[in-house]
This record gives structure tokens, C-alpha cells and sequence, in this order.
């Protein structure tokens, strides 16, 4: 699990290609400190298993799925990623709780400045924006954020000049694709209560009848 905080910003060394896979190493230098292989490592928000690493370096397999879902192929040489090592159950959660496991990606259509934030906009399918509340939390390429606004096709989050600074969101250009990771607990709720977009039968009682007559809902 992680939570969004981003804890520093890496760059890609090396990318060795398969087939439909691709084996990132990503230098880095705070999250290296105590890091051992098998150790998870959320990069761009992508929760990967460190299959390498010493003081300077990391390496990490990314799965054909991830490679499909995420951003992580648009990657090169240099790219600048953001780093989070997995959270420590004493650590304060300081944004939400988040699995690593990307739901999709969006592309930033707008960013302007108003005083000290930097307002973004970016689209998104319509899949991952039914997850997607006002004033809710998503991630975007790991990094924590509360949702400003949404409609039918786009979203919009609000950057503090520290979120700027140390997270690559402040260095992305309007068409720079991104992954997002909607509120798991949002995904859960909708599970309990059956409303499942692939028209799959119903696995739980659960419903909004059920909660309405029991005084939840």
C-alpha cells in the first residue's frame, strides 16, 4: 500500500524490452536506503517489485498488463519518475490509501496558474471518471490529490507549489499522459452493491433496497 506522498524524484537508467514486458532501472538515492529485492516500490504511481538494486540503482520487471494499463512504455532514457517506497503501518498517512495498481491513464488538457497553485485539467474515459467525486482523492501518476472539479469528460486538481516541485506533475506539458489510480473504496462499494459495468450476475444482497430499509441510505 502507499499514499500518495511522493518521497523523491528518480530518473530511468537503463530499459530493456521483451516481447510485450519491459525491465525498468531507475536510479535513485533516499528510497535506496533501505530497500531490499522483493521490496515494492510505487514508480509514476505503478506498484513494482524491486528484482535488483544497490546504493546508486533499482531494477524493476513491468508485466505486459502494466504495460497495457500504465504510462510506463512512454518512458525513456532520463525520464524522471516519482518514487514511494511501500507505507510502514507507523508512518501517518498523510494522503490516501492507495494499492499501486493503475485503473487507466488521462492526458493533461490545461494547466494555468492562479496566485500560488497550479490549476490541471485532464481527460479521462468515462470508466474511470464514474470513480472520480468532487472534492475526493485521486491519484495521478502516484502523487496524492484532491479532485477541484469533474464533469462527463474531465477532471481538475489543484497543485501547491510543494507538490510542484517535488513530484513530476509540475514539469508535465498539456498532452503528457499520465496514470491514474481512482479511490479504492469507491471500487469496493460499487462491488458490494452489484452495479457492475460488465453485466456480470450479482454476488452480493447488497443493495440499495437493503440499505434504504435499514436506515443507510
Amino acid at each position: 500500500m502507499f499514499t500518495g506522498i511522493i518521497e523523491e524524484i528518480g530518473s530511468i537508467r537503463q530499459m530493456h524490452f521483451g516481447t510485450a514486458s519491459v525491465q525498468l532501472v531507475i536510479n535513485a538515492k533516499k528510497i535506496l536506503t533501505d530497500v531490499n529485492i522483493g521490496d515494492s516500490i510505487a514508480v509514476n504511481g505503478t506498484c513494482l517489485t524491486v528484482t535488483d538494486c544497490n546504493a546508486h540503482f533499482f531494477s524493476a520487471d513491468v508485466m505486459p498488463e502494466s504495460v497495457r494499463k500504465t504510462s510506463l512504455s512512454e518512458l525513456k532514457t532520463g525520464s524522471p519518475v516519482n518514487l514511494e517506497r511501500a507505507l510502514q503501518i507507523t508512518s501517518r498517512l498523510g494522503g490516501h490509501i492507495m494499492s499501486g495498481h493503475i485503473d487507466g491513464t488521462g492526458r493533461i488538457i490545461q494547466k494555468k496558474s492562479e496566485d500560488n497553485a497550479i490549476i490541471v485539467t485532464l481527460s479521462a474515459t468515462p470508466q474511470l471518471l464514474r470513480y472520480i467525486v468532487k472534492k475526493g482523492s485521486v491519484a495521478i501518476d502516484g502523487i496524492s490529490l484532491t479532485v477541484v472539479d469533474v464533469d462527463a469528460h474531465k477532471f481538475v486538481v489543484s497543485l501547491i507549489p510543494h507538490t510542484a516541485a517535488v513530484s513530476t506533475i509540475g514539469q508535465k506539458k498539456i498532452g503528457a499522459i499520465v496514470n491514474i489510480e481512482t479511490d479504492i473504496i469507491g471500487k469496493y462499494i460499487e462491488k458490494l452493491l452489484s452495479v457492475d459495468t460488465d453485466k456480470t450476475p450479482a454476488i452480493s444482497t447488497l443493495n440499495t433496497d437493503f440499505l434504504q430499509k435499514n436506515g443507510f441510505y
